[in-house]
């Protein structure tokens, strides 16, 4: 999800004009002996019967003014800015989440311990009971992680990207023994990813890069424009800017002495799988290619596509979901074929009222939609550049992936290679993962963060061995 930014949060009756009120001795008193709320909190909401942990950082500042974060480890979403923090004289406090139109309401006990309350959100309210907690108790595991020492170097890097005017920031490690060694660039998928490929408390491409490294291969991982380390506006990129960035990484990679020049590949994941073939078909030093949950399809066909796999895997009805899809598709299409922007927000306001959407809710859809990356993306077509591609190339769906179906994805990107006439060309679909290539029940994306693996071992398995193999490592 993109980063939002909060005012900070202010105390009902604090603020005047000149600042914070001075208290008189008898009021600082009273005040010093109340229990502070500031601190973290940990509840479980039972949402219908869906029981998902909340945990609140309150701070209070020098000024004693509250602030605070939210984190929802079940979702994998952590340092969530509240845009409201509220402790009253008699124990009353209101924590307010606006971007999501939540608001926890409750009562700080005598002993300073427990606040009983409510959360509300879109017309529903939940109880919710808070306790001082520590929040790293519920912080999900990931046993994969490596940790250090590492068996290699890992070393802090920057490159640029001179056409686009962007530096980018990244992690290289490099395996141990003489080199010059086999290398890769991974590249991420959409939405803003920084260069461990962070998503719902897993970092794959730090478990990837550990892996890889460990049998032989040099690996590039890199923040995305605009995001960690890197600079640029993620924002006004589209799919060719990030294959731009891919071609920078070659370059810096080439450049190394020990990086072996002939034996650079490659590695793109979900959307970077289309980035890849992209760098790939401009530019002839790139000596193959692994896409990892690439498409097969236009934007506009994967995304309709994928709602029905997600809402299919989740439990819902036939009839609903071909309902959603109906209405999914009504709307990129007049998005699609507007002359301008004034007309594809009035043609998509109309669609959002009918299916009883409206309001800042409906406002926020149209505003993803005109985005310069998703424009792009929903017309985009990959075929046409797997054409190209004459280096080894290795494609990797997994069985249980509902935001790129395998069936309707991997088939048409062999088939486009094999047109292109590339004769070194491995497909294949590996049983139980999903888009992440977790080992999964449903393929829902609702098990990404309970899923205690970060990538499966015989996902690992079967790239690092296939690189391998066309680096010559043995």
């Amino acid at each position: 999800m993109r980063t939002h930014e909060y005012e900070v949060a202010r105390i009902v009756g604090l603020c005047l004009a000149l600042g914070v009120a001075a208290m008189n001795p008898a009021e600082a008193q009273e005040r010093a002996d109340r229990p502070d709320v500031a601190g973290t909190w940990v509840g479980t909401l039972d949402a219908a019967g869906q029981e998902l942990s909340l945990v609140f950082h309150i701070a209070r500042g020098v000024d004693g003014r509250l602030s605070g974060t939210m984190d929802s480890p079940d979702q994998g979403a952590y340092g969530l800015a509240l845009s409201a923090v509220e402790a009253e004289d008699d124990g009353s406090v209101r924590f307010e989440f606006a971007m999501a139109g939540g608001e926890y309401t409750g009562r700080l006990s005598a002993e300073g311990d427990a606040i009983t309350g409510t959360w509300s959100q879109g017309g529903a309210s939940f109880p919710l009971l808070l306790g001082r907690g520590d929040a790293e108790a519920l912080a999900p595991k990931r046993p994969q992680e490596p940790q250090p020492p590492f068996p290699y170097e890992a070393l802090e890097v920057g490159f640029d990207n001179p056409g686009a005017g962007v530096r980018l920031a990244g992690t290289l490690t490099i395996p141990v023994g003489d080199g010059p060694h086999p290398a890769v660039a991974l590249i991420s998928g959409s939405g803003p990813q920084d260069r461990d490929g962070t998503v719902f408390g897993h970092r794959p491409f730090l478990v990837l890069a550990d892996y890889l490294t460990r049998r032989g291969i040099a690996v590039l991982r890199y923040d995305d424009r605009g995001i960690g380390e890197s600079t640029g506006n993620l924002a006004l990129a589209t799919t060719p800017d990030f294959a731009s960035d891919a071609l920078a990484a070659v370059a810096f990679l080439t450049a190394r002495p020990d990086v072996n020049p002939v034996k650079i590949g490659l590695v793109g994941h979900s959307e970077g799988a289309n980035v890849a073939p992209i760098a790939a078909s401009q530019n002839d030093e790139i000596a193959f290619v692994v896409l990892l949950a690439g498409t097969g399809v236009t934007g506009r066909e994967l995304l309709v596509m994928q709602a029905k796999a997600i809402n299919r895997a989740s439990g819902v009805s036939e009839g609903v979901i071909e309902q959603r899809a109906r209405i999914q598709g009504e709307l990129l299409d007049v998005v699609m074929a507007a002359e301008d922007d004034s007309a594809a927000v009035e043609g998509a306001r109309v669609i959002l009222a009918e299916a009883g959407l409206s309001g800042d809710a409906a406002e926020a859809q149209i505003r993803g939609l005109l985005s310069p990356w998703m424009k792009h993306f929903l017309s985009y077509d990959p075929l046409p550049e797997l054409r190209q591609l004459s280096i080894p190339v290795l494609a990797l769906n997994g069985e249980k992936d509902t935001q790129v179906p395998p069936t309707e994805n991997l088939l048409p990107v062999e088939e486009a290679l094999r047109e292109g006439g590339n004769r070194d060309v491995t497909a294949e679909v590996l049983p139980g993962l999903n888009h992440l290539f977790q080992t999964a029940e449903t393929g829902a994306p609702t098990e990404y963060v309970r899923i205690e693996e970060t990538m499966s071992p015989a996902a690992l398995v079967r790239i690092a061995d296939w690189i391998a193999e066309r680096a010559g490592i043995e």
